[in-house]
């Protein structure tokens, strides 16, 4: 029985059986401190809806994330406060239930120190509404958390990931380091000829070890989660379209725990000093000028 719950029957058995409040208080194992208690909660007008708005708006984040988009609005109020809200509401993120696989001796991933330290990149394969099966190639700061591509087409070739490198090579600066797992594209011999021409350190992780991968593991846990088990995409045009509308909201918008609930971009634009990749000697990090446009 909640207090709120035991205080309503005492007062109800004080006044219908004619007790003293005492005796009510002391067979119901109730203090009178607590009977009397009044609440000097504030109310904020207007909390309950925008919390559920927002809930409705995206239902995949917890009441702590939206406790950090209420804060940002100017709510001020605690956690706990939205928690109870929460709850009232019946809201509640359904947990989707992972395959369990056998424990192994894991090793802490080392964290970079600055932007463009390195970048990890990974596929995800989903469906469209008739059946075809389309693949996103995402790339991610590990420093900055910062999504910087997420390519999406039927095939990936090894060709294809090298133009989007050097776009984002032209327009971010190039990484020292690229983190990847062992798939066909990503041990190609354009991504070879690629990295030695830039200078860049390819480091591959051990085969069934994705944890070795931690940031862009992460990064496609909440793609999957927030995005593509929410969405219905009746073409490949519209999947282009809706994923990279995600990307900017996940960059730009979403708060994120392991910085401080700032934004990646947020993040970047407040630590002190960003690495300056310094400049490639003749056209190396440069898209040649008749390479065709990404399709």
């Amino acid at each position: 029985m909640t207090c709120l719950a035991r205080r309503e029957a005492t007062r109800w058995v004080s006044s219908e059986l004619g007790i003293s409040e005492r005796r009510a208080c002391r067979v119901l194992r109730i203090s009178a401190s607590s009977l009397r208690y009044r609440s000097r909660r504030t109310i904020i007008e207007g909390l309950r809806e925008r919390m559920l708005s927002l809930a409705r708006e995206r239902p995949r984040y917890g009441y702590r994330r939206l406790h950090v988009l209420l804060r940002r609005e100017g709510y001020e109020v605690n956690h706990k406060r939205i928690h109870r809200l929460y709850r009232g509401g019946g809201l509640m993120v359904r947990r989707r239930l992972r395959k369990r696989i056998a424990a192994g001796k894991r090793v802490p991933l080392p964290a970079p120190s600055r932007a463009n330290e390195r970048w990890s990149l990974d596929f995800v394969s989903d469906q469209l509404a008739d059946g075809r099966v389309f693949r996103t190639l995402n790339i991610v700061d590990d420093f900055t958390r910062e999504c910087r591509a997420i390519e999406v087409d039927t095939s990936l070739s090894g060709e294809r990931l090298v133009r989007v490198l050097d776009l984002l090579c032209t327009e971010h600066g190039r990484p020292k380091a690229l983190v990847m797992d062992n798939g066909p594209e990503l041990t190609s011999k354009a991504l070879d000829a690629w990295a030695y021409r830039n200078e860049v350190d390819l480091r591959f992780i051990q085969p069934g070890k994705p944890v070795q991968n931690a940031y862009v593991e992460s990064f496609n846990g909440k793609f999957r989660d927030e995005w593509l088990n929410e969405h219905w995409f009746l073409s490949l045009g519209e999947a282009r379209e809706v994923i990279e509308e995600w990307r900017q909201d996940y960059n730009q918008f979403r708060p994120h725990s392991s910085l401080g609930d700032l934004t990646p971009e947020q993040f970047r634009d407040r630590t002190t000093v960003l690495w300056a990749p310094p400049a490639p000697a003749g056209p190396r990090c440069d898209v040649p000028k008749d390479r065709p446009g990404l399709t």
